[in-house]
């Protein structure tokens, strides 16, 4: 059986850390993975997430299984975190939320319940490394629209629009929250407004990934657009993550959330999710979502999380004019400021190929080929010595 299987090609990221881990330069420095790291390049376990796994370990009383939807009361926390709590949606009963594990396995799931309805997403240019890996295990074919402009290192708006004008009624369009992986470029209010009516006209349905809720401008700032869309259209699907803002990676757990016309509409829909569900992983995970809802549960513990993914997200936003004002001082005379202008992690640096071989080889630098950094993996310690390398090979 085995012998007629190939070896596949490397994960572009994976595939980059483990070269990391090998490299024996003192000063290497791994821009690839999207983790959240520290001043001193430890991803942290939040004080809050702390205080729920103790709550947690002196009150669970069984570890029967949750059912496919998951948590009740995480469902309900994670729908409220989304869209708020008075949004059209949950009053009109128009909204189904089910746990998943990670924001990953909800996309899945989603890629696999849009399967039944239709065969194609759409997806922005660039976008998620795993996105077109993920729809097309789900089996749809997938296609995409102009995103991000490289040339002049901005949104391509214009490009998006045409694009998205001539999708099929009933296809699905795969649209990021906000921190748009890996541009880090997001769509700004005024857009998203565009966005919505074009929807809403030709009939298309959104899928909105929201992966790095907080760590934009703020948790209610970065669900603008997911909440607009939501009021603009019909019937859309939300796959959310709760890995980055609750730092809660290895816990795996996220949610796919379902929006129909009426509230019948919507039982069907969440009927055929869990349908879904059951013939794939049959249960999510409880541990990361027992975290997450005894968070949200608590005043305390909500305000102690909001201080965290505060200097979390203040941290990236730092280290984004700390990269452009270093560069300038290492005598760079190319324009970086592009990176100061965008939201969340990610950011192209725009280097050739060439430059970026060289920084792994002569610096210890990683940066996977499109030139795509993760912004959190700089700190103080480690920026000059990333900008005199980069300075180098400019």
């Amino acid at each position: 059986m085995f012998s007629q299987l190939q070896q596949p090609p490397a994960d572009p990221i994976l595939g980059l850390s483990i070269k990391f881990k090998s490299d024996n330069k003192p000063n290497k420095i791994d821009l690839g993975p999207g983790i959240y790291k520290d001043e001193h390049g430890e991803t942290p376990v939040l004080a809050c997430v702390k205080a729920a796994e103790q709550f947690r370990t002196a009150n669970e009383t069984s570890k029967t299984y949750l059912g496919s939807a998951g948590s009740a009361l995480f469902n309900e926390k994670m729908t409220q975190l989304l869209m708020g709590e008075d949004h059209k949606v949950i009053n009109e009963n128009r909204i189904r939320t089910i746990s998943a594990p990670g924001g990953t396995g909800a996309l899945r799931i989603a890629g696999e319940l849009i399967n039944k309805c239709s065969n194609t997403i759409w997806v922005s240019n660039p976008t998620w490394a795993n996105h077109q890996g993920v729809f097309t295990a789900a089996g749809l074919k997938v296609k995409t629209y102009p995103y991000y402009d490289y040339q002049n290192k901005n949104l391509d708006f214009d490009g998006m629009m045409e694009a998205l004008k001539q999708v099929p009624k009933d296809d699905a369009v795969l649209l990021h929250a906000c921190c748009h992986n890996p541009s880090g470029m997001d769509l700004s209010r005024e857009q998203w407004q565009q966005v919505a009516e074009l929807s809403k006209e030709i009939g298309f349905t959104p899928i909105i990934d929201i992966a790095y809720q907080g760590f934009g401008n703020g948790l209610e700032e970065d669900s603008y657009g997911l909440r607009l869309m939501a009021d603009t259209v019909e019937q859309m699907i939300v796959c959310s993550s709760c890995s980055k803002n609750f730092a809660l990676y290895r816990e795996r757990i996220g949610a796919c959330s379902v929006i129909a016309k009426d509230a019948a509409s919507t039982d069907i829909v969440h009927a055929v999710l869990l349908r879904v569900v059951r013939v794939n992983y049959s249960m999510p995970p409880a541990h990361g979502a027992a975290l997450v809802e005894t968070i949200l549960s608590s005043d305390e513990l909500t305000q102690e999380w909001h201080g965290e993914l505060q200097v979390m997200r203040e941290r990236i936003s730092g280290m984004r004019h700390l990269l452009v004002d270093t560069l300038k001082a290492k005598g760079v005379s190319r324009d970086f400021s592009f990176i100061t202008r965008q939201n969340g992690m990610f950011s192209f640096l725009g280097i050739e190929p060439a430059q970026i071989e060289r920084l792994q080889d002569e610096f210890g630098i990683y940066i996977v080929n499109s030139s795509r950094i993760s912004v959190a993996a700089i700190s103080p310690s480690n920026v000059d010595y990333l900008c005199q390398s980069i300075a180098t090979v400019l």
